[in-house]
């Protein structure tokens, strides 16, 4: 008996030690909570009627085209585990050259790394800033993944992933809003990606301040309902900031297809989505950029925003990558950059130019 309560101690006990181990090598985020914003006090304030430029790209943590990552292939059996440190550079060098090319207003940026393992534990939103100068100096940035150690064969080390955006104008406040997780076991679950809605509000002199939101949805969900919940929880938040009469814009890699383009892929790229999206729900509600006219249409290629990092895939293939934006701005022009940002990513810019609306009376 005395043998058995023993066991039964030494279990429970070295359960507590892994659970503990566990908890303190990973991130626990708050539903909601304030994202790391800096913004100098001189920074420009936006004004009412003018005109905005906002470019949304996935830039791959910095690693180029010239690999073939484990995770890029359905089976996990991608060769590649890491980008070279030349790679980096060089790639760091190409993304800050298409920003200053664009000369966007608001850059909305996903896969920027920040002490990870697998890039040499850079943060890359700083090595880009300093790069871009004072123009960019404003910013705001939330992880959706970050772990001191992650058990997987292919990773055995530290991670680190966020959501960056940057202004050229004043932000004054930034907010982390966790997206529903993939459901799966605890531990495992503490180690997985956590996605985020990252919301930067910037002052508009004559209006209500302006929501930039920044957001990277889940790839890697089949057989599960979380792109509809992540979905259905994006909408939700720009109708409450539609129904209190204030202008936003939604950009990101929300990995998710427009109509038309499920039947284009060959049957074994299709296994990522559903025949019906789950972007319905945003597209039936918001415009969208690309617009579903275009996308669907005889110059679809024109829009595709994802040139998958697989042999079997020649060029650009799908759309992945979105802007969505508030009923009360006027969009002027937009475009996916195509023609030189092929071999910088596995994912290419989208930008629009916008015009905010007219002096509110009421301001």
């Amino acid at each position: 008996m005395r043998v058995l309560r023993f066991m039964l101690v030494s279990l429970v006990s070295l359960a507590a030690i892994m659970a503990a181990l566990v908890y303190t090598l990973t991130w626990h985020p708050k539903a909601r909570e304030a994202a790391t914003l800096n913004c100098p006090s001189n920074t420009p304030t936006l004004q009412a009627g003018q005109t905005l430029k906002v470019m949304s790209w996935n830039i791959q943590y910095l690693a180029g085209k010239d690999y073939v990552f484990w995770y890029d292939l359905l089976d996990e059996s991608g060769p590649d585990e890491r980008p070279s440190a030349q790679a980096i550079a060089r790639t760091r060098d190409e993304v800050v050259a298409i920003i200053r090319d664009v000369q966007p207003d608001i850059v909305l940026l996903q896969e920027v790394h920040d002490g990870a393992k697998a890039t040499d534990h850079q943060d890359q939103l700083n090595l880009l800033q300093a790069r871009l100068g004072s123009e960019y100096a404003c910013s705001s940035q939330a992880f959706y993944w970050k772990a001191a150690w992650v058990p997987h064969p292919r990773i055995l080390g530290s991670v680190g992933m966020k959501l960056a955006t940057l202004s050229r104008y004043r932000i004054s406040s930034a907010e982390r809003r966790q997206l529903p997780l993939i459901p799966t076991d605890p531990v495992t679950q503490q180690f997985n990606l956590k996605r985020a809605l990252l919301l930067s509000e910037l002052p508009v002199e004559g209006d209500k301040p302006l929501v930039a939101i920044n957001t990277h949805l889940d790839a890697f969900a089949q057989g599960y309902n979380t792109m509809q919940q992540q979905v259905a929880m994006t909408r939700s938040l720009l109708d409450s900031l539609t129904q209190n009469g204030q202008s936003w814009v939604i950009g990101g890699d929300f990995n998710l297809l427009p109509p038309g383009q499920f039947e284009r892929l060959p049957p074994t790229q299709r296994a990522y989505f559903q025949a019906e999206s789950e972007l319905a729900l945003l597209w039936n509600r918001y415009p969208m950029i690309p617009s579903i006219s275009a996308a669907r249409g005889d110059a679809a290629a024109r829009w595709f925003t994802h040139y998958p990092n697989d042999p079997a895939v020649a060029g650009p293939d799908r759309t992945l990558d979105y802007l969505f934006y508030s009923p009360r701005l006027s969009k002027r022009a937009a475009e996916v950059r195509q023609h030189d940002t092929q071999q910088i990513s596995d994912h290419l810019p989208v930008i629009a130019d916008f015009e905010l609306p007219a002096a509110s009376p009421a301001n």
